[in-house]
């Protein structure tokens, strides 16, 4: 009988970890992001370097500052070197036989933070850039009309999210067991986050993705990111 090769569903579902959950890792919502297309075969272990992503071509969307977002751009940047900076700061632990140390055990703790903001700000800006409005008859569409009633009671649940006091991010997401959606609340990057839940749709609440566009007028940016969403790329992320 012929393997078939497991699918990111069968990993979910089986509670797989290791190996083959590691396996899928590379691919987030079904394609590969450029930082990730070296393969662990071409390259060795540990000595991952991950590359920034251009999004230059956001530049020019409406309700959208283009010093803001280049700003908001060079912000990315920044957590993609300081990824690079700690991953090869624990390399040099690892060679020196000092992976116990409170240093080291610090440096870990932070990956996190950086990590978290470096992928988030990728699920962010990749999302945004759409000009076409969601479409009810669509799968994503259909999975919140099914959940809230209404892709508006959707909207305000979600609006409501992104209005709370506080720095974070509003995420729409999907648990990978049951299928259930869920709008939540991110704190900073690394605090809020389901597990096993991959992110439909991200906003970034952060006041450096709005103050100078919206000043301290929040609900504007949230009505200029709707405006704005790539409603192929949240249904593309639907499990």
């Amino acid at each position: 009988m012929k393997s078939r090769k497991a699918t990111r569903r069968d990993v979910l579902a089986a509670g797989v970890t290791g190996a083959a959950a590691a396996a899928l890792t590379p691919r987030v919502f079904g394609r590969s992001l450029p930082q990730d297309e070296k393969t662990a075969e071409t390259r060795p272990a540990m000595q991952h370097t991950y590359v920034a992503r251009d999004y230059s071509g956001l530049v020019g969307m409406p309700g959208f500052n283009e010093a803001l977002l280049r700003n908001h751009f060079k912000l990315y940047e920044g957590y993609v070197k300081n990824v690079n900076r700690i991953l090869a700061d624990l390399e040099a632990f690892r060679k020196d036989d000092k992976l116990a140390t409170p240093a080291a055990a610090e440096l870990r703790r932070r990956l996190g933070w950086e990590f978290d903001g470096m992928r988030l700000h990728e699920i962010y800006f990749d999302n945004l850039g759409g000009k076409e409005p969601l479409r009810p008859e669509g799968k994503l569409g259909a999975a919140l009309v099914k959940q809230w009633g209404s892709i508006e009671a959707w909207m305000a649940d979600f609006k409501a999210v992104g209005e709370m006091r506080g720095i974070g991010w509003a995420a729409l997401v999907q648990d990978g067991w049951s299928g259930r959606l869920y709008n939540v609340w991110i704190e900073e990057h690394d605090g809020g986050h389901f597990a096993a839940c991959p992110v439909l749709l991200l906003m970034d609440v952060f006041e450096h993705a709005y103050l100078v566009d919206n000043a301290s007028k929040k609900a504007e940016y949230i009505d200029a990111f709707f405006r704005n969403v790539d409603w192929t790329t949240a249904e593309r992320r639907l499990i």
